[in-house]
């Protein structure tokens, strides 16, 4: 049964079935103030609605301020001037997604510099797994965001609520091609633990050779995994 319900798991995870949820059309076509300026990137609106006093982290429903919109709609102009503006680039929505967490998922590396540079915390917790940003990233191979947050100071070896770091899960949930294994690599060459087990007491270099991964097995082999 255990084994039957891990199957499930990864099966739902890898299926994008847990995955964050960006402003819909409806809601889209529904905001005002800020929150519609952010969605269309009308930065001399954000300026005016400032000026008369909207709040910059206000939130709608799902507790998405002006500046996670921006960040979901790739409106980095928005983005950079509600930053300026003071709003929080640590604040997490419905979900439990930060702006750093949101643009890592999305691969995208530009907002993903904004977020940092704006202030975001690349080692927060983040989503119902209470997960990072780099094992969200590294779960789906974007081998770029997770170079850009190594060298931000994320957490290598941070264990989620799933019992997985980042490093199993570019193995457990990857497809063992070439992103996921550049992913493995990046992150071995950072310092990653190679023998943290998952909490059946399977390594990742189990793992991978389970799954027939030649080429992590190789990079898990020569950092010494057991």
């Amino acid at each position: 049964m255990r084994l039957v319900a891990s199957v499930l798991l990864v099966s739902a995870l890898s299926s994008g079935a847990f995955a964050q949820v960006p402003p819909s059309e409806s809601e889209l076509g529904n905001y005002s103030g800020l929150h519609k300026a952010a969605a269309f990137g009308d930065v001399e609106a954000i300026k005016r609605g400032v000026n008369h006093g909207d709040p910059v982290n206000s939130a709608d429903r799902q507790q998405r301020t002006p500046l996670h919109v921006a960040i979901f709609q790739k409106k980095y102009d928005a983005a950079r001037l509600l930053l300026q503006l003071q709003a929080d680039p640590n604040r997490l929505e419905f979900g439990r997604y930060d702006i750093i967490t949101i643009a890592a998922v999305a691969n995208d590396l530009e907002g993903l510099n904004i977020a940092i540079e704006g202030g975001g915390n690349s080692r927060a917790l983040t989503s119902i797994y209470s997960g990072t940003a780099l094992i969200a990233a590294a779960h789906l191979g974007h081998v770029e965001v997770v170079r850009r947050l190594i060298a931000a100071g994320a957490p290598l070896d941070h264990v989620n609520n799933l019992g997985w770091t980042a490093l199993m899960e570019s193995i457990v949930l990857g497809d063992g091609g070439n992103n996921h294994t550049e992913t493995l690599r990046a992150l071995v060459s950072a310092g990653a633990d190679v023998n943290i087990a998952d909490r059946s007491g399977v390594t990742p270099l189990q793992h991978a050779r389970n799954r027939g991964f030649a080429a992590m097995v190789k990079i898990l082999e020569s950092a010494g995994a057991r």
